[in-house]
């Protein structure tokens, strides 16, 4: 609030990125629910994260053939562009 008023312009914009977070989410619960089925355990009990083959930013689905575990440190360590999006499909320890 700025001098007293609403600004509903950057209130829609944190709506928008809020809605985009929770969709996001609700896929990788999907992704470990799909693993820990296979595996026959709970899907707090995988260690580890769940990684996609192929990532569902560059068109990769959540389905079993795409999904497998991995170390936290490897699925995360992608290089980045400045808007959060992947430079490469390998990581600098693949190379």
């Amino acid at each position: 609030m700025t001098n007293g008023r609403r600004d509903y312009k950057r209130e829609d914009a944190w709506d928008a990125n809020h809605k985009t977070r929770k969709k996001d989410r609700a896929q990788r619960n999907a992704a470990r629910a799909i693993i820990a089925k296979k595996k026959g355990v709970s899907p707090t009990s995988i260690k580890g994260d769940v990684g996609h083959k192929t990532a569902v930013s560059r068109g990769g689905k959540n389905t079993l053939s795409n999904l497998f575990v991995q170390s936290p440190s490897t699925n995360r360590s992608f290089a980045r562009n400045p808007n959060g999006s992947m430079k490469s499909e390998r990581s600098k320890r693949e190379r």
